[in-house]
């Protein structure tokens, strides 16, 4: 008798699964067409004196507060008429809508609501939404409204996420009206923060100072509570002084203890704002250290630390917001469209950002080369170089935050030469750059409008935007040219060494950082195939100059990693947290040294 392993594949005792997706498509969209036909409805929900005919089955499916109310033995399992309370009957009909097609609509002016009624009725999903939806929509005009609701919900998700952006944008949302609608409560919390973005502390006492003076009578008793949350040690006997004598202080009855509290020494930390520090951000994609660096222009340092692969797998394309949001476009295992990966400058990690997946092309019809991230007036695009056997073009794609869909914008159909592709932003515009076609996209238009290439510069492979013009070289650094926006108008820039001292580097980068042009440089060595060393360079229009920065590392040599830059704008500049990079690399450091030492033991034994 044969075994089960002489069996053919074939063998009808193999199990297979089929799924019909065409079905499960067809059974929803039939439950949807009995609702709105009024097909074998069962149960009317009554809201605020609006009533809908539903299905038992339907809503118990979709909600367990309803399988609890149907299937528990509850009075309203066997009334044809439930009637609801606390519940918004246009909230309720946008509810039942998402339950009978699975599409949600949400707006700002109906998220609260609509969060609410989805808690009532236990639909995380729907719940979860809104939450996203909330966050997304954090700006100076509606974070007050937001953190209060959040407050009153428990939605901790939002309430964390509005303290974080108020905390980030402290000195920018105090100037604005809404600043001043917040609780004592709130202020104090707000203010207590470590992680305050603000350079100096005499920010926050103006802050207070405005918020008092908005209704002086009712708030100024509050000032005695609010100080203690002021860190006078980190303010300079000047402005100590300039507090005292402040109208607020001198003309207070209870002055005598603000005084007192004032001269207090206290030992509270810095704020995080304080430590920012803007750096060029470089990722090592070529290696398997999953490392970056974090350059310092002007002290000709950097700071190298590692992220893990598995919070940021496949990095692919970066950028940096006006926000200071550092997105990076990468790639999970097994999946096929790329995310967005979002630094959490508070904890100091790498998180899946809101926004949805990247939609790619069929990669069957299509081949995709050069990706890129780009912000322009606060609006995040993402931008693609496609290519067919017969033609190549340019992809683009903006996120809407209000729908959270990426939404095909014009694209720019490519001529047929050969070369380097940079894709940067300059103003408001969106430039594409080869050596032998240029074009700028104007997103108000939503068109792509010829301009003059550079046409001297073969292997174009790096440029960077300063105010309203743009610079660029080729592989080697032999051949730079600025290109003036105003005037499309391009020339030769001037003022690079020789080129004998240029043939051994390899790979230049541009950047800007505080209106600075700089130029990130490898020396390599063609004997040894090895990266020898890195240097900087920083351009000095007024005199036509390059003068050099030497770099070298601040926490440990990095060895011969060869940089190879994520697509996009080259070095996108940051403002980060020094403490927190310095600590990383110190605890990468002793990891080090505690490996070596363990492989030193083993060896002996």
């Amino acid at each position: 008798m044969a075994s089960a392993e002489d069996e053919p594949p074939h063998s009808a005792a193999r199990r297979r699964s089929y799924q019909d997706d065409s079905y499960r498509h067809g059974f929803f969209e039939t439950v949807r067409n009995f609702q709105d036909t009024d097909v074998l409805q069962d149960v009317v929900i009554e809201v605020e004196d609006r009533r809908f005919p539903c299905h038992r089955l339907v809503l118990s499916a979709a909600s367990p507060y309803f399988r609890a109310m149907f299937t528990s033995g509850m009075a309203e399992s066997r009334q044809e008429t439930v009637v609801l309370q606390g519940f918004d009957a246009d909230m309720f009909g946008e509810i039942l809508s998402y339950i009978y097609s699975g599409t949600l609509h949400v707006s700002l002016d109906k998220v609260q609501p609509l969060y609410q009624a989805a808690d009532l009725l236990q639909l995380d999903y729907v719940r979860d939404t809104c939450s996203n939806y909330m966050v997304m929509s954090l700006a100076s005009s509606t974070c007050v409204e937001l953190y209060n609701f959040a407050d009153a919900f428990s939605a901790d998700f939002v309430l964390n996420r509005c303290r974080q952006w108020i905390c980030r944008h402290f000195a920018k949302f105090a100037t604005h009206e809404e600043f001043c609608s917040l609780s004592v409560d709130q202020l104090t919390e707000i203010i207590s923060h470590d992680e305050l973005d603000v350079k100096e502390e005499m920010t926050v006492w103006e802050a207070v100072v405005k918020w008092v003076q908005h209704s002086r009578e009712d708030r100024l008793h509050h000032l005695p509570s609010i100080l203690p949350h002021i860190r006078f040690n980190l303010l300079t006997s000047d402005d100590t002084a300039a507090i005292l004598n402040h109208p607020l202080v001198r003309r207070d009855p209870g002055r005598s203890v603000i005084r007192n509290l004032v001269k207090k020494t206290s030992n509270l930390p810095r704020r995080l704002g304080m430590d920012l520090l803007e750096m060029a951000v470089v990722f090592c994609t070529r290696t398997n250290e999953h490392e970056i660096l974090y350059m310092n222009p002007r002290a000709g340092e950097y700071i190298s630390g590692k992220y893990d692969f598995e919070s940021l797998p496949d990095a692919q394309a970066i950028t940096v917001t006006s926000n200071n949001d550092i997105y990076v476009l990468a790639k999970e295992p097994w999946e096929s469209h790329s995310c967005l990966f979002q630094y959490n400058h508070t904890d100091d990690v790498w998180e899946r950002a809101i926004p949805s997946p990247v939609c790619s092309p069929d990669r069957k019809n299509f081949a995709e080369h050069k990706k890129c991230l780009i912000e322009v007036n606060g609006i995040l695009y993402y931008l693609c170089v496609v290519s067919t056997r017969s033609k190549k073009s340019l992809r683009v794609t903006k996120y809407s935050w209000e729908t959270d869909q990426w939404q095909e914008c014009s694209q720019l159909e490519l001529g047929e030469g050969e070369g380097e592709q940079v894709i940067l932003p300059c103003g408001p515009h969106i430039y594409f750059l080869m050596n032998t076609e240029m074009h700028r996209y104007n997103p108000y238009k939503d068109r792509w409008f010829k301009r003059t290439p550079p046409q001297i510069v073969p292997r174009l492979c790096t440029a960077a935007a300063l105010r309203t013009e743009i610079f660029c070289a080729d592989l080697y650094f032999r051949e730079a040219m600025v290109y003036r926006t105003d005037s499309d108008h391009w020339q030769i820039l001037k003022g690079w060494m020789d080129a004998g001292s240029v043939e051994t580097a390899h790979t230049p980068h541009l950047f800007v950082l505080e209106n600075q042009l700089y130029l990130y440089l490898e020396r390599y060595d063609t004997a040894l195939e090895t990266i020898e060393d890195s240097f900087l360079f920083v351009y000095d229009k007024s005199s036509e100059t390059w003068s050099s920065r030497g770099l070298k590392p601040t926490i440990f040599e990095v060895g011969s990693t060869h940089v190879d830059m994520l697509s996009g704008p080259l070095c996108p500049v940051a403002r980060m947290y020094l403490p927190w990079l310095e600590k990383k690399g110190i605890d990468r450091r002793v990891k080090e040294a505690d490996k070596e030492e363990e492989e030193c033991v083993v060896h002996m034994v």
